[in-house]
């Protein structure tokens, strides 16, 4: 490898200031032919400007090259990008066939662990004890869940630096194990919301049935010997099923359960 291609352009100011400015831009310029691609060049257009300094066609050719189909999860894209820049800012213009290959190789693969952690896993746990606490009274939750997006926001500034400073092994290494760790992400947020449902989820049957001198609760002394809080997860699992077929909005879910609650209140079915 000669001199020129080892050399390095960028600072890690220069790395710290093109994962900022993805944070910041990621989809914000999303349109449904190249999708991500024009955030990518808004964010690494001036690192690459540093690296082509006196290669005006290089830079233009690597702007070209960005503009190409991308679409991955905001925060896994981080290290693909991180990954791409440390690529073009060692091998300048001959590295960009490479670069289009690893980001259209690793961006599915990302977005399935990406969309896992970061839209499902993090919202889920941490979402569900905020709200939780916050149904108590509690302001701790909220502090909780601002906390926990700092924390994201900081984590997805070091991946960028953790795919500049491995260049394509980190990306590489983490491939094939990609599959496990989403199963186990998708295993943990589950079983997560498995618990929380009897705590949260509140279904109160008023019916009653009497047998002889002894008066039976439908919901305490049968459904729930059965199972406990069977009614919460049985509830549970019919907006699942409704929210899959995708024929009812959120919105419209949450005012028919609202609906449904005052309906059977009102005929003494439910109690609070």
């Amino acid at each position: 490898m000669s001199n020129e291609q080892q050399e390095k352009h960028l600072t890690k100011k220069d790395i710290r200031r093109t994962a900022l400015r993805w944070q910041f831009m990621t989809s914000n310029a999303y349109n449904y032919e190249s999708q991500q691609a024009a955030g990518v060049v808004f964010s690494l257009s001036k690192a690459l400007r540093k690296i082509y300094k006196d290669d005006e066609a290089g830079y233009k050719s690597s702007l070209d090259n960005h503009f190409k189909f991308f679409n991955t999860t905001g925060p896994a894209a981080s290290l693909i990008l991180g990954a791409t820049l440390a690529m073009e800012d060692r091998e300048g213009k001959k590295a960009q066939p490479a670069v289009q290959s690893l980001k259209t190789g690793l961006m599915g693969p990302l977005a399935g662990v990406g969309d896992t952690i970061f839209w499902v896993l993090i919202p889920t746990v941490f979402g569900s004890i905020a709200a939780y606490m916050g149904l108590q009274g509690n302001p701790t939750g909220a502090i909780i869940w601002l906390l926990v997006n700092i924390a994201v926001f900081l984590f997805r500034i070091k991946i960028f630096e953790w795919g500049y400073a491995t260049g394509t092994r980190l990306v590489t290494d983490l491939g094939s194990k990609l599959n496990a760790f989403t199963e186990a992400a998708s295993i943990m947020g589950l079983t997560v919301i498995g618990a929380l449902i009897p705590s949260v989820i509140k279904m109160n049957l008023a019916t009653t049935f009497a047998t002889g001198k002894v008066t039976m609760s439908v919901q305490k002394d049968i459904l729930d010997a059965i199972m406990p809080s069977l009614l919460p997860a049985v509830l549970t699992y019919i907006v699942y099923r409704i929210v899959r077929t995708n024929k009812l909005s959120i919105s419209k879910i949450i005012w028919l359960l609202i609906g449904f609650s005052l309906v059977l209140s009102y005929f003494g079915i439910l109690k609070p």
